[in-house]
């Protein structure tokens, strides 16, 4: 009798401790709020940019500053999407009320179909925009905390090409990059790439060759295998970096092949490939495990 009761209440204690830990993580989400429709007037690129941005519970009553991170759509997706499709407000407002992120701003631009750089002919200057206009708006709206040490860089394929190259870049801006089924290919792939594609997608912004490839100068120095073959360790190593890539994904020989590139350099990296395609369920399952990454180089 003794040792059936003792059975009962071990059961008891552990089916209460289940209950108890669903409960943790179905409290009420914080009252976080998302603002839409914004927009930020540009010289350089003549026109308005479109952004979006997420703000944590106490914003509104507090005087505090946050850490931002700049959050990049994909190709042929705008400034919403990772707010409509990606559910980020609710991933990060879990994620802030379990404290396994600090509060933060995060900001959601449109690139268009920029792939975030200034093409080849310097038509278009989304890179300069954004470093030049946008974050020192950002910083001057918002209460954010404008030093490197405080601000990572995240996006999904072409924004996860984005979040690598404006890194690259621009080391000095940014502490953490987390980059999801980015755009990166190796130069076989490019040349391997149908004519069709490779003009209805990349011409206006990398040029062309004489040969018809898309390995011109300007590609070269916009390329994240070319940075990461060519650039200095010690460089390379000034932002930490967070990669992730499903395994049905189409860019999984990019993204791979870049881990590869990383770990032959012995430069410091996470690297992940879970199971699935190129797809918002995929990013949607990722994306607390990104911010977390980035929201670690927000701590000392």
């Amino acid at each position: 009798m003794r040792k059936t009761l003792s059975i009962s209440v071990l059961v008891f204690f552990f089916s209460w401790l289940g209950q108890a830990s669903i409960a943790q993580v179905s409290v009420p989400l914080p009252g976080s709020k998302v603002l839409e429709d914004l927009n930020m007037p540009s010289k350089i690129l003549g026109k308005p940019v479109n952004f979006t941005v997420y703000l944590p519970e106490d914003y509104d009553t507090s005087t505090r500053r946050y850490p931002v991170v700049y959050l990049l759509h994909g190709y042929s997706d705008n400034e919403t999407g990772w707010v409509q499709f990606g559910e980020v407000q609710e991933a990060a407002d879990r994620a802030i009320a379990n404290r396994e992120i600090p509060p933060m701003i995060i900001v959601m631009p449109d690139g268009g179909v920029t792939w975030y750089i200034n093409n080849h002919d310097g038509t278009v200057r989304w890179e300069d925009m954004f470093i030049n206009e946008f974050i020192p708006f950002i910083d001057k709206e918002f209460r954010t905390r404008p030093k490197k040490e405080f601000r990572g860089i995240s996006g999904l394929s072409m924004g996860g090409y984005g979040s690598l190259i404006l890194s690259m870049h621009h080391p000095d801006l940014f502490a953490a990059c987390a980059a999801f089924s980015a755009a990166v290919w190796t130069d076989e792939e490019v040349k391997a790439m149908p004519v069709n594609t490779r003009g209805g997608l990349f011409e206006d912004i990398f040029g062309t060759t004489s040969d018809k490839t898309l390995l011109t100068d300007h590609y070269k120095a916009n390329s994240v295998m070319h940075i990461v073959g060519t650039r200095p360790k010690a460089d390379l190593e000034k932002v930490r970096l967070y990669l992730d890539c499903g395994d049905d994904d189409f860019l999984y020989k990019g993204n791979s092949s870049l881990h590869i590139l990383l770990r032959d350099r012995q430069v410091r990296h996470e690297f992940r490939m879970r199971d699935g395609g190129h797809t918002w369920s995929y990013w949607r399952t990722g994306i607390t495990d990104g911010l977390r990454f980035i929201g670690e180089s927000f701590h000392r």
